[in-house]
Protein backbone atom coordinates (compact mmCIF):
# COMPACT_ATOMS: atom_id res chain seq x y z
CA UNK A 1 0.00 0.00 0.00
CA UNK A 2 1.41 3.35 -1.06
CA UNK A 3 1.75 6.40 1.18
CA UNK A 4 -0.22 9.42 0.01
CA UNK A 5 -0.04 12.97 1.31
CA UNK A 6 -3.24 14.01 3.02
CA UNK A 7 -4.60 17.39 1.84
CA UNK A 8 -4.94 20.20 4.37
CA UNK A 9 -8.54 20.81 3.29
CA UNK A 10 -11.18 18.92 1.31
CA UNK A 11 -13.87 19.74 -1.23
CA UNK A 12 -16.14 16.97 0.00
CA UNK A 13 -16.87 14.86 3.07
CA UNK A 14 -17.68 11.85 0.89
CA UNK A 15 -17.38 10.99 -2.79
CA UNK A 16 -19.53 8.02 -3.79
CA UNK A 17 -18.79 5.99 -6.91
CA UNK A 18 -21.92 4.35 -8.30
CA UNK A 19 -25.56 5.49 -8.12
CA UNK A 20 -27.24 2.13 -7.66
CA UNK A 21 -29.09 1.13 -4.50
CA UNK A 22 -26.01 1.31 -2.26
CA UNK A 23 -24.71 4.59 -3.60
CA UNK A 24 -28.10 6.31 -3.56
CA UNK A 25 -28.72 5.37 0.07
CA UNK A 26 -25.22 6.52 1.05
CA UNK A 27 -25.85 9.86 -0.66
CA UNK A 28 -29.27 10.26 0.95
CA UNK A 29 -27.97 9.58 4.45
CA UNK A 30 -24.93 11.85 4.04
CA UNK A 31 -26.88 14.80 2.67
CA UNK A 32 -29.58 14.37 5.33
CA UNK A 33 -26.79 14.80 7.92
CA UNK A 34 -25.69 17.99 6.08
CA UNK A 35 -22.44 16.47 4.86
CA UNK A 36 -21.10 17.63 1.51
CA UNK A 37 -21.30 14.69 -0.86
CA UNK A 38 -20.69 14.01 -4.54
CA UNK A 39 -22.31 11.05 -6.27
CA UNK A 40 -20.68 9.87 -9.50
CA UNK A 41 -22.47 7.59 -11.95
CA UNK A 42 -20.97 6.28 -15.18
CA UNK A 43 -24.11 4.87 -16.79
CA UNK A 44 -27.63 5.51 -15.47
CA UNK A 45 -28.95 6.66 -12.10
CA UNK A 46 -30.65 3.85 -10.25
CA UNK A 47 -28.02 1.32 -11.25
CA UNK A 48 -28.71 -2.27 -12.22
CA UNK A 49 -31.75 -2.72 -9.98
CA UNK A 50 -33.82 -0.03 -11.66
CA UNK A 51 -32.57 -0.31 -15.21
CA UNK A 52 -31.69 -3.96 -15.86
CA UNK A 53 -32.41 -5.99 -12.74
CA UNK A 54 -35.13 -6.09 -10.10
CA UNK A 55 -37.57 -3.60 -11.61
CA UNK A 56 -37.71 -4.80 -15.24
CA UNK A 57 -37.62 -8.47 -14.29
CA UNK A 58 -40.51 -8.15 -11.86
CA UNK A 59 -42.51 -6.17 -14.42
CA UNK A 60 -41.97 -8.94 -16.97
CA UNK A 61 -42.84 -11.63 -14.44
CA UNK A 62 -46.09 -9.86 -13.57
CA UNK A 63 -47.21 -9.78 -17.21
CA UNK A 64 -46.23 -13.41 -17.67
CA UNK A 65 -48.08 -14.45 -14.52
CA UNK A 66 -51.26 -12.67 -15.62
CA UNK A 67 -51.14 -14.45 -18.97
CA UNK A 68 -50.57 -17.77 -17.19
CA UNK A 69 -53.60 -17.17 -14.96
CA UNK A 70 -55.83 -16.68 -18.02
CA UNK A 71 -54.79 -20.15 -19.11
CA UNK A 72 -56.15 -21.42 -15.78
CA UNK A 73 -59.52 -19.78 -16.43
CA UNK A 74 -61.57 -22.86 -15.58
CA UNK A 75 -60.02 -23.04 -12.12
CA UNK A 76 -61.55 -19.60 -11.43
CA UNK A 77 -64.96 -20.46 -12.84
CA UNK A 78 -64.57 -19.21 -16.41
CA UNK A 79 -65.07 -21.38 -19.45
CA UNK A 80 -62.17 -19.77 -21.33
CA UNK A 81 -60.22 -16.54 -21.77
CA UNK A 82 -58.62 -15.50 -25.03
CA UNK A 83 -55.70 -13.06 -24.90
CA UNK A 84 -54.22 -11.31 -27.90
CA UNK A 85 -50.85 -9.68 -27.31
CA UNK A 86 -47.66 -8.55 -28.97
CA UNK A 87 -44.37 -9.38 -27.27
CA UNK A 88 -43.05 -5.91 -28.11
CA UNK A 89 -45.93 -4.37 -26.14
CA UNK A 90 -44.98 -6.46 -23.10
CA UNK A 91 -41.39 -5.22 -23.31
CA UNK A 92 -42.62 -1.65 -23.80
CA UNK A 93 -44.60 -2.01 -20.59
CA UNK A 94 -41.39 -3.04 -18.83
CA UNK A 95 -39.78 0.21 -19.98
CA UNK A 96 -42.84 2.17 -18.87
CA UNK A 97 -42.52 0.73 -15.37
CA UNK A 98 -38.85 1.75 -15.28
CA UNK A 99 -39.76 5.28 -16.41
CA UNK A 100 -42.42 5.51 -13.70
CA UNK A 101 -39.93 4.69 -10.93
CA UNK A 102 -37.01 6.54 -12.51
CA UNK A 103 -37.75 10.04 -11.06
CA UNK A 104 -37.22 8.73 -7.52
CA UNK A 105 -33.62 7.89 -8.44
CA UNK A 106 -32.98 10.81 -10.78
CA UNK A 107 -30.29 13.46 -10.87
CA UNK A 108 -32.99 16.09 -10.44
CA UNK A 109 -34.34 14.58 -7.24
CA UNK A 110 -30.97 14.02 -5.62
CA UNK A 111 -29.77 17.46 -6.66
CA UNK A 112 -32.83 18.98 -4.97
CA UNK A 113 -31.93 17.00 -1.86
CA UNK A 114 -28.48 18.59 -1.84
CA UNK A 115 -26.36 15.91 -3.49
CA UNK A 116 -23.78 16.94 -6.09
CA UNK A 117 -24.64 14.46 -8.86
CA UNK A 118 -22.01 13.97 -11.54
CA UNK A 119 -22.54 11.88 -14.66
CA UNK A 120 -19.13 10.67 -15.74
CA UNK A 121 -16.42 8.07 -15.32
CA UNK A 122 -14.72 8.23 -11.93
CA UNK A 123 -11.14 7.30 -11.22
CA UNK A 124 -9.65 7.09 -7.74
CA UNK A 125 -6.17 8.62 -7.91
CA UNK A 126 -5.38 8.58 -4.19
CA UNK A 127 -7.25 7.86 -0.95
CA UNK A 128 -8.25 11.53 -0.97
CA UNK A 129 -8.79 12.36 -4.65
CA UNK A 130 -11.19 11.27 -7.35
CA UNK A 131 -10.98 12.41 -10.97
CA UNK A 132 -14.11 12.81 -13.08
CA UNK A 133 -14.75 14.78 -16.28
CA UNK A 134 -11.25 16.34 -16.12
CA UNK A 135 -11.89 17.54 -12.57
CA UNK A 136 -10.17 16.44 -9.38
CA UNK A 137 -12.29 16.26 -6.23
CA UNK A 138 -10.62 16.12 -2.84
CA UNK A 139 -12.53 14.18 -0.21
CA UNK A 140 -12.12 12.93 3.35
CA UNK A 141 -13.81 9.63 2.46
CA UNK A 142 -14.63 7.53 -0.60
CA UNK A 143 -17.44 4.97 -0.80
CA UNK A 144 -17.28 2.48 -3.68
CA UNK A 145 -20.70 1.24 -4.77
CA UNK A 146 -19.80 0.15 -8.31
CA UNK A 147 -22.05 -2.93 -8.37
CA UNK A 148 -21.60 -6.03 -10.51
CA UNK A 149 -22.10 -7.20 -14.07
CA UNK A 150 -23.08 -10.47 -15.75
CA UNK A 151 -20.33 -13.08 -15.87
CA UNK A 152 -19.70 -14.42 -19.36
CA UNK A 153 -18.17 -17.91 -19.19
CA UNK A 154 -15.26 -18.60 -21.58
CA UNK A 155 -17.06 -21.32 -23.53
CA UNK A 156 -15.48 -22.07 -26.93
CA UNK A 157 -17.48 -20.59 -29.79
CA UNK A 158 -19.37 -18.09 -27.65
CA UNK A 159 -17.86 -15.25 -29.66
CA UNK A 160 -19.97 -16.44 -32.61
CA UNK A 161 -23.23 -16.01 -30.69
CA UNK A 162 -25.21 -12.81 -30.29
CA UNK A 163 -26.07 -13.74 -26.72
CA UNK A 164 -28.30 -11.95 -24.23
CA UNK A 165 -27.64 -11.21 -20.56
CA UNK A 166 -29.77 -9.86 -17.74
CA UNK A 167 -28.60 -6.41 -18.89
CA UNK A 168 -29.27 -6.67 -22.62
CA UNK A 169 -32.40 -8.86 -22.67
CA UNK A 170 -34.61 -5.80 -22.12
CA UNK A 171 -33.85 -4.52 -25.61
CA UNK A 172 -35.67 -7.50 -27.14
CA UNK A 173 -38.76 -6.74 -29.21
CA UNK A 174 -39.04 -10.02 -31.12
CA UNK A 175 -39.94 -12.99 -28.96
CA UNK A 176 -37.45 -15.86 -29.11
CA UNK A 177 -38.94 -19.03 -30.54
CA UNK A 178 -36.31 -21.37 -29.09
CA UNK A 179 -34.59 -19.86 -26.07
CA UNK A 180 -31.73 -21.51 -24.22
CA UNK A 181 -31.17 -20.15 -20.72
CA UNK A 182 -27.73 -20.95 -19.39
CA UNK A 183 -27.91 -21.01 -15.60
CA UNK A 184 -30.16 -22.45 -12.89
CA UNK A 185 -29.84 -19.72 -10.28
CA UNK A 186 -32.43 -17.05 -9.39
CA UNK A 187 -32.04 -14.96 -12.57
CA UNK A 188 -32.06 -17.99 -14.85
CA UNK A 189 -35.12 -19.46 -13.14
CA UNK A 190 -37.14 -16.25 -13.13
CA UNK A 191 -36.51 -15.47 -16.78
CA UNK A 192 -36.98 -19.09 -17.90
CA UNK A 193 -40.47 -19.16 -16.43
CA UNK A 194 -41.37 -15.69 -17.73
CA UNK A 195 -40.37 -16.42 -21.33
CA UNK A 196 -41.98 -19.86 -21.27
CA UNK A 197 -45.28 -18.38 -20.07
CA UNK A 198 -45.14 -15.81 -22.86
CA UNK A 199 -44.81 -18.61 -25.40
CA UNK A 200 -41.10 -19.26 -25.99
CA UNK A 201 -39.83 -22.83 -26.12
CA UNK A 202 -37.36 -22.68 -23.22
CA UNK A 203 -34.52 -25.06 -22.43
CA UNK A 204 -32.79 -24.32 -19.13
CA UNK A 205 -29.23 -25.61 -18.75
CA UNK A 206 -27.65 -26.16 -15.34
CA UNK A 207 -24.22 -27.67 -14.77
CA UNK A 208 -25.15 -28.90 -11.26
CA UNK A 209 -27.61 -31.76 -10.75
CA UNK A 210 -30.47 -29.39 -9.85
CA UNK A 211 -31.61 -25.81 -10.30
CA UNK A 212 -31.65 -23.41 -7.33
CA UNK A 213 -28.78 -25.32 -5.78
CA UNK A 214 -28.52 -23.01 -2.76
CA UNK A 215 -31.93 -24.16 -1.58
CA UNK A 216 -32.85 -27.51 -0.08
CA UNK A 217 -33.40 -30.34 -2.59
CA UNK A 218 -37.14 -30.47 -1.93
CA UNK A 219 -37.38 -26.79 -2.89
CA UNK A 220 -35.48 -27.38 -6.12
CA UNK A 221 -37.65 -30.41 -6.89
CA UNK A 222 -40.84 -28.44 -6.25
CA UNK A 223 -39.87 -25.63 -8.62
CA UNK A 224 -38.49 -28.01 -11.26
CA UNK A 225 -41.76 -29.97 -11.31
CA UNK A 226 -43.67 -26.71 -11.78
CA UNK A 227 -41.31 -25.70 -14.59
CA UNK A 228 -41.72 -29.02 -16.38
CA UNK A 229 -45.50 -28.82 -16.02
CA UNK A 230 -45.34 -25.44 -17.75
CA UNK A 231 -43.29 -26.83 -20.63
CA UNK A 232 -39.77 -25.78 -19.61
CA UNK A 233 -37.14 -28.35 -20.58
CA UNK A 234 -34.93 -28.37 -17.47
CA UNK A 235 -31.55 -30.00 -18.09
CA UNK A 236 -29.59 -30.65 -14.89
CA UNK A 237 -26.04 -32.04 -14.93
CA UNK A 238 -25.47 -30.50 -18.35
CA UNK A 239 -22.08 -28.79 -18.63
CA UNK A 240 -21.83 -26.37 -21.55
CA UNK A 241 -18.93 -27.48 -23.75
CA UNK A 242 -19.04 -25.32 -26.87
CA UNK A 243 -21.22 -23.44 -29.33
CA UNK A 244 -21.59 -24.51 -32.94
CA UNK A 245 -23.03 -22.56 -35.87
CA UNK A 246 -24.17 -24.61 -38.86
CA UNK A 247 -25.53 -22.38 -41.61
CA UNK A 248 -28.55 -20.56 -40.18
CA UNK A 249 -28.74 -22.78 -37.11
CA UNK A 250 -27.05 -22.38 -33.71
CA UNK A 251 -26.38 -25.16 -31.24
CA UNK A 252 -25.12 -25.52 -27.69
CA UNK A 253 -23.20 -28.74 -27.09
CA UNK A 254 -23.29 -30.02 -23.51
CA UNK A 255 -21.56 -32.86 -21.72
CA UNK A 256 -24.11 -35.02 -19.91
CA UNK A 257 -23.13 -38.27 -18.25
CA UNK A 258 -20.42 -38.89 -20.81
CA UNK A 259 -22.56 -38.02 -23.83
CA UNK A 260 -22.45 -34.94 -26.05
CA UNK A 261 -25.94 -33.38 -26.15
CA UNK A 262 -26.69 -30.93 -28.98
CA UNK A 263 -29.39 -28.32 -28.30
CA UNK A 264 -30.66 -25.96 -30.99
CA UNK A 265 -31.64 -22.37 -30.20
CA UNK A 266 -32.34 -19.08 -31.89
CA UNK A 267 -31.56 -16.93 -28.83
CA UNK A 268 -29.24 -17.56 -25.90
CA UNK A 269 -29.61 -15.97 -22.47
CA UNK A 270 -26.55 -16.23 -20.20
CA UNK A 271 -27.44 -16.15 -16.49
CA UNK A 272 -24.61 -17.95 -14.70
CA UNK A 273 -23.90 -15.30 -12.11
CA UNK A 274 -22.55 -11.78 -11.69
CA UNK A 275 -19.04 -10.53 -11.05
CA UNK A 276 -18.07 -7.41 -9.11
CA UNK A 277 -17.00 -4.32 -11.07
CA UNK A 278 -13.45 -3.89 -9.79
CA UNK A 279 -11.62 -2.69 -12.89
CA UNK A 280 -11.23 0.62 -14.65
CA UNK A 281 -11.44 3.12 -11.83
CA UNK A 282 -8.13 2.91 -9.98
CA UNK A 283 -8.31 0.03 -7.51
CA UNK A 284 -5.30 -1.79 -8.88
CA UNK A 285 -3.13 1.34 -8.93
CA UNK A 286 -3.98 2.09 -5.29
CA UNK A 287 -3.40 -1.51 -4.24
CA UNK A 288 -6.89 -1.99 -2.85
CA UNK A 289 -7.14 -5.62 -1.82
CA UNK A 290 -9.57 -8.06 -3.42
CA UNK A 291 -10.94 -11.34 -2.10
CA UNK A 292 -10.62 -14.74 -3.72
CA UNK A 293 -14.12 -14.12 -5.14
CA UNK A 294 -12.81 -10.98 -6.87
CA UNK A 295 -14.80 -8.62 -4.68
CA UNK A 296 -13.33 -5.73 -2.70
CA UNK A 297 -12.03 -6.92 0.64
CA UNK A 298 -13.65 -5.04 3.54
CA UNK A 299 -13.60 -5.41 7.32
CA UNK A 300 -16.56 -5.44 9.70
CA UNK A 301 -16.84 -1.67 9.32
CA UNK A 302 -16.84 -1.93 5.49
CA UNK A 303 -13.40 -0.33 5.27
CA UNK A 304 -10.89 -1.43 2.65
CA UNK A 305 -7.18 -1.59 3.42
CA UNK A 306 -7.39 2.22 3.25
CA UNK A 307 -9.44 3.14 6.35
CA UNK A 308 -11.15 6.10 4.64
CA UNK A 309 -12.19 4.10 1.55
CA UNK A 310 -15.31 1.98 2.02
CA UNK A 311 -17.17 -0.47 -0.24
CA UNK A 312 -20.83 -1.53 -0.22
CA UNK A 313 -23.20 -3.71 -2.20
CA UNK A 314 -22.35 -6.18 -4.94
CA UNK A 315 -18.81 -4.89 -5.35
CA UNK A 316 -18.06 -5.96 -1.77
CA UNK A 317 -20.45 -8.88 -1.30
CA UNK A 318 -20.92 -11.48 -0.05
CA UNK A 319 -24.60 -10.90 -0.89
CA UNK A 320 -25.76 -9.51 -4.24
CA UNK A 321 -29.13 -8.09 -3.28
CA UNK A 322 -30.51 -4.57 -3.54
CA UNK A 323 -31.68 -4.67 0.06
CA UNK A 324 -28.26 -5.73 1.39
CA UNK A 325 -26.61 -2.90 -0.56
CA UNK A 326 -29.00 -0.46 1.13
CA UNK A 327 -28.36 -2.14 4.47
CA UNK A 328 -24.58 -1.84 4.09
CA UNK A 329 -24.90 1.78 2.98
CA UNK A 330 -26.02 2.95 6.41
CA UNK A 331 -23.00 1.40 8.12
CA UNK A 332 -20.50 2.68 5.56
CA UNK A 333 -21.86 6.24 5.60
CA UNK A 334 -22.08 6.53 9.37
CA UNK A 335 -18.61 5.02 9.80
CA UNK A 336 -17.20 7.37 7.17
CA UNK A 337 -18.68 10.47 8.79
CA UNK A 338 -18.36 9.56 12.48
CA UNK A 339 -15.81 6.74 12.61
CA UNK A 340 -13.40 8.96 14.53
CA UNK A 341 -15.83 8.87 17.45
CA UNK A 342 -17.53 5.49 17.11
CA UNK A 343 -17.62 2.78 14.46
CA UNK A 344 -20.46 0.34 13.85
CA UNK A 345 -19.94 -3.27 12.75
CA UNK A 346 -22.16 -4.26 9.85
CA UNK A 347 -24.76 -6.76 10.98
CA UNK A 348 -25.29 -9.55 8.44
CA UNK A 349 -26.78 -11.97 10.94
CA UNK A 350 -30.30 -11.93 9.49
CA UNK A 351 -30.31 -11.58 5.69
CA UNK A 352 -33.47 -12.55 3.78
CA UNK A 353 -33.87 -13.08 0.05
CA UNK A 354 -36.40 -14.31 -2.48
CA UNK A 355 -36.47 -15.85 -5.93
CA UNK A 356 -39.53 -14.58 -7.79
CA UNK A 357 -40.57 -17.73 -9.57
CA UNK A 358 -44.20 -18.77 -9.31
CA UNK A 359 -44.53 -19.86 -6.59
CA UNK A 360 -41.92 -17.64 -4.99
CA UNK A 361 -39.11 -19.03 -2.86
CA UNK A 362 -38.06 -16.93 0.13
CA UNK A 363 -35.54 -17.67 2.83
CA UNK A 364 -33.93 -16.21 5.93
CA UNK A 365 -31.26 -17.86 8.05
CA UNK A 366 -30.28 -21.50 7.70
CA UNK A 367 -31.82 -24.19 5.59
CA UNK A 368 -31.22 -27.89 6.15
CA UNK A 369 -28.30 -28.30 3.79
CA UNK A 370 -26.45 -25.35 5.34
CA UNK A 371 -27.16 -26.56 8.87
CA UNK A 372 -25.73 -29.98 8.00
CA UNK A 373 -22.66 -28.44 6.35
CA UNK A 374 -21.99 -26.34 9.45
CA UNK A 375 -22.73 -29.15 11.90
CA UNK A 376 -25.59 -27.25 13.56
CA UNK A 377 -28.27 -29.30 15.30
CA UNK A 378 -31.83 -28.41 14.37
CA UNK A 379 -35.44 -29.51 14.34
CA UNK A 380 -37.74 -29.18 11.33
CA UNK A 381 -41.36 -28.08 11.39
CA UNK A 382 -43.34 -28.05 8.15
CA UNK A 383 -46.71 -26.56 7.28
CA UNK A 384 -48.32 -27.35 3.93
CA UNK A 385 -50.28 -24.51 2.31
CA UNK A 386 -52.87 -26.86 0.88
CA UNK A 387 -54.55 -26.53 4.30
CA UNK A 388 -54.65 -22.71 4.28
CA UNK A 389 -58.10 -21.21 3.59
CA UNK A 390 -56.85 -18.09 1.77
CA UNK A 391 -54.54 -20.12 -0.45
CA UNK A 392 -57.50 -22.33 -1.33
CA UNK A 393 -59.76 -19.38 -2.20
CA UNK A 394 -57.00 -17.92 -4.39
CA UNK A 395 -56.41 -21.24 -6.18
CA UNK A 396 -52.81 -21.07 -4.92
CA UNK A 397 -52.95 -23.91 -2.40
CA UNK A 398 -49.47 -25.20 -3.10
CA UNK A 399 -46.12 -24.81 -1.39
CA UNK A 400 -45.00 -25.00 2.20
CA UNK A 401 -43.26 -23.33 5.12
CA UNK A 402 -40.20 -25.08 6.47
CA UNK A 403 -39.11 -23.89 9.89
CA UNK A 404 -35.76 -24.77 11.49
CA UNK A 405 -35.47 -24.33 15.26
CA UNK A 406 -32.97 -25.09 17.98
CA UNK A 407 -33.68 -28.58 19.37
CA UNK A 408 -36.10 -28.37 22.29
CA UNK A 409 -36.28 -24.57 22.04
CA UNK A 410 -38.41 -22.10 20.11
CA UNK A 411 -35.38 -20.17 18.80
CA UNK A 412 -35.67 -19.76 15.03
CA UNK A 413 -32.57 -20.78 13.07
CA UNK A 414 -34.01 -20.31 9.61
CA UNK A 415 -37.13 -20.38 7.49
CA UNK A 416 -37.81 -21.33 3.87
CA UNK A 417 -41.15 -20.48 2.29
CA UNK A 418 -42.36 -21.77 -1.08
CA UNK A 419 -45.64 -20.03 -1.78
CA UNK A 420 -47.50 -17.29 -3.57
CA UNK A 421 -46.11 -14.02 -2.13
CA UNK A 422 -43.43 -15.85 -0.16
CA UNK A 423 -41.28 -12.72 -0.33
CA UNK A 424 -43.93 -10.90 1.70
CA UNK A 425 -44.62 -13.75 4.11
CA UNK A 426 -40.98 -14.15 5.13
CA UNK A 427 -40.86 -10.67 6.69
CA UNK A 428 -42.53 -11.78 9.92
CA UNK A 429 -39.78 -14.33 10.46
CA UNK A 430 -37.08 -11.79 9.56
CA UNK A 431 -38.43 -9.48 12.26
CA UNK A 432 -38.67 -12.33 14.75
CA UNK A 433 -35.08 -13.44 14.15
CA UNK A 434 -33.73 -9.88 14.18
CA UNK A 435 -35.48 -9.09 17.47
CA UNK A 436 -34.71 -12.54 18.90
CA UNK A 437 -38.37 -13.51 19.19
CA UNK A 438 -39.18 -17.22 19.26
CA UNK A 439 -41.87 -19.32 17.63
CA UNK A 440 -44.16 -18.89 20.65
CA UNK A 441 -44.33 -15.13 20.01
CA UNK A 442 -45.54 -15.73 16.45
CA UNK A 443 -48.12 -18.22 17.71
CA UNK A 444 -49.35 -15.66 20.25
CA UNK A 445 -49.80 -12.93 17.62
CA UNK A 446 -53.25 -12.35 16.11
CA UNK A 447 -53.29 -12.79 12.34
CA UNK A 448 -56.19 -11.55 10.21
CA UNK A 449 -58.45 -14.22 8.69
CA UNK A 450 -58.34 -15.11 5.87
CA UNK A 451 -54.83 -14.13 4.83
CA UNK A 452 -51.76 -15.87 3.52
CA UNK A 453 -49.93 -14.55 6.58
CA UNK A 454 -51.93 -16.97 8.73
CA UNK A 455 -49.62 -19.65 7.37
CA UNK A 456 -46.90 -18.28 9.64
CA UNK A 457 -49.11 -18.73 12.69
CA UNK A 458 -50.15 -22.22 11.62
CA UNK A 459 -46.51 -23.20 11.11
CA UNK A 460 -45.87 -22.01 14.66
CA UNK A 461 -48.86 -24.09 15.75
CA UNK A 462 -47.34 -27.19 14.16
CA UNK A 463 -44.15 -26.54 16.15
CA UNK A 464 -46.16 -26.14 19.37
CA UNK A 465 -48.03 -29.39 18.85
CA UNK A 466 -44.75 -31.22 18.39
CA UNK A 467 -43.48 -29.73 21.65
CA UNK A 468 -46.62 -30.14 23.73
CA UNK A 469 -45.89 -31.04 27.40
CA UNK A 470 -47.25 -34.60 27.32
CA UNK A 471 -46.74 -35.13 31.05
CA UNK A 472 -48.92 -32.10 31.78
CA UNK A 473 -51.59 -33.21 29.31
CA UNK A 474 -51.71 -36.62 30.99
CA UNK A 475 -52.05 -34.92 34.37
CA UNK A 476 -54.88 -32.73 33.05
CA UNK A 477 -56.61 -35.79 31.65
CA UNK A 478 -56.63 -37.33 35.11
CA UNK A 479 -57.74 -34.04 36.69
CA UNK A 480 -60.74 -33.59 34.40
CA UNK A 481 -61.64 -37.25 34.84
CA UNK A 482 -61.67 -36.71 38.62
CA UNK A 483 -63.80 -33.55 38.18
CA UNK A 484 -66.36 -35.54 36.22
CA UNK A 485 -66.45 -38.18 38.92
CA UNK A 486 -65.36 -40.82 36.49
Amino acid sequence: MKNYKKPKKFDRDIVIIGAGAGGLVCALIATTLNAKVSLIEKYRMGGDCLNTGCVPSKALLRSAKWLHQTKRAQAFGFKSVDVDFDFADIMDRVQRVIKTIEPADSVERYTELGVDCILGEARITSPYTVEVNNRTLTTRNIIIAAGAQPFIPPIPGIEKIDYLTSESVWSLRDQPEKLVVLGGGPIGCELSQAFARLGSQVTQIEMLPRIMAREDPEVSDFIEKRFRAEGIDVRGSHAARDFVVEGEKQFLVCDHQGDAIKIEFDRLLIAVGRTARVEGYGLEELGIKLTARNTIEVNHYLQTNYPNIFAVGDVAGPYQFTHTASHMAWFATVNALFGGFKKFRVDNSVIPWATYTDPEVARVGLNEQEAKEKGIDYEVTRYDLRHLDRAITDEEANGFIKLLTKPGKDKILGVTIVADHAGELITEYVLAMKQKLGVNRILGTIHIYPTLAEANKYAAGEWKRAHAPHWLLKLLERYFSWRRGA
